[in-house]
């Protein structure tokens, strides 16, 4: 659903705190029933790669230096490369004009709206920004510090937790100047097919607004490759124009702390938003920049990870299918569980911490309040599987324990 047309008002869809704070409002007071099990936040747990001591090393000089805003030609190139490779584009990417590195793909997620806003022009005073319902939180800020009027679209399983593109309307189109939408979506794993992706993109040239593709868990997949915004335009022609796709290393490399992503698509668009970013982002690190050149020429240590994410899901499966049937999601490495059977996400988050030492994330505090008081993330909890396989395995166990005695 669309949420229904009210007066604007600024910051109305954003979170008054980010989830995990909500959640420890929540829990406050409450004592664990078992020794605590962490399965909340999204920050990979697997090693890092092995060279990125070596990469830093040969390449500390470069903290001495200001790094230019586009970043170094050795960054642009790689991840051409790697998209081209990942993709199959032929070449399509423009190393010099189509590729920027950023502080980590939420800077850049969050400074998109605004480049939207100000190069689309469309002389509104709050043009609309549409993101997905559950999303990720930074999105409700891109629209807040775009003074953009947001409107979510709740991302459902009869829609394989998509936005519903059969929602809008023509003059809502016409007024969106910003569309996130996350493939694989965080968090319930699926992913948009290139079918999704090629109407989008012909609604985004119709209408004239930019789409803001998060593609952070594009490598964190179970069996096949999600499709890609970008290899989803080729056919359609003219290049990349309103598309912007991000992506880091955080998932694909377990280098959360590096803060180094990229924004990739349309040059023009991008072109321009360098100048901005020259004025109001920070750099990227050079150093950060060679990690990221050698972490992208290398796919071993990114099968390596997704097989150990893998191995955690075909657990999940095992433990908990029997009660709750299919589980595994197309991609990402978190589980998102229909807990309606025993109560809202939030009772159940209350109980698993009381009864069973877990502590999980409710749906509801991902996602934000349609005008009509609903929420899609109401009946839901997300899992974590970013721990190791023994600790994932018996925090999987208190849970099926758990169902099974309170079902």
């Amino acid at each position: 659903m669309t949420a229904s047309p009210k007066p604007y008002q600024r910051g109305v869809s954003l979170p008054s705190s980010n989830p995990f704070q909500r959640l420890a409002e929540l829990l406050e007071g409450e004592a664990a029933g078992l020794d605590p099990i962490i399965m909340t936040i999204g920050e990979p747990q697997h090693a890092i790669p092995s060279f990125t001591a070596e990469v830093l090393m040969e390449n500390m000089a470069g903290f001495r230096k200001y790094p230019p805003i586009n970043g170094s030609q050795e960054f642009r190139q790689a991840i051409a490369a790697w998209l081209d490779k990942r993709y199959d584009l032929g070449g399509a990417v423009d190393e010099d004009h189509g590729v920027l590195p950023l502080n980590g793909s939420r800077e850049g997620l969050s400074f998109g709206a605004i480049a939207a806003r100000d190069q689309l022009d469309k002389g509104l005073d709050h043009p609309v920004v549409i993101l997905p319902n559950p999303f990720y939180q930074t999105y409700a800020a891109a629209a807040h510090v775009a003074d953009g009027e947001a409107v979510l679209l709740d991302a459902v399983a009869g829609n394989n937790f998509l936005p519903d593109l059969d929602s809008l309307n023509d003059d809502l189109l016409d007024r969106t100047v910003a569309f996130y939408v996350a493939s694989p979506t965080n968090p319930e794993g699926y992913v948009a097919d290139i079918a999704y992706w090629q109407r989008l993109i012909k609604l985004a040239r119709k209408h004239r607004f930019m789409i803001f593709a998060d593609e952070c868990y594009s490598e964190i997949y179970r069996d096949t490759p999600p499709p890609g915004i970008l290899e989803a335009a080729l056919p359609l022609g003219d290049g990349f124009a309103n598309i912007v796709v991000l992506n880091s290393l955080s998932k694909r490399s377990n280098l959360a702390g590096l803060r180094c992503g990229f924004a990739a698509g349309d040059p023009e668009f991008l072109k321009r938003w360098a100048k901005f970013r020259g004025l109001a982002a920070p750099q990227v690190p050079l150093p950060a920049q060679a990690v990221a050149v050698r972490a992208y020429q290398d796919e071993a240590h990114v099968i390596e990870n997704r097989c150990l994410y893998n191995e955690k899901f075909a657990a999940a499966e095992r433990i908990l299918g029997p009660i709750l049937g299919p589980v595994t999601p197309e991609a990402g490495f978190f589980l998102w569980l229909d807990v309606s059977r025993w109560g809202d996400g939030v009772s159940v988050t209350k109980a698993l911490w009381r009864d069973a030492g877990l502590k999980v994330l409710p749906g509801r505090f991902l996602a934000s309040d349609q005008s009509d008081g609903s929420n899609p993330g109401e009946n839901y909890i997300r899992i974590s599987l970013a721990a190791p396989l023994e600790q994932a395995e018996i925090a999987l166990r208190r849970l099926a324990n758990w169902m099974g005695e309170t079902e």
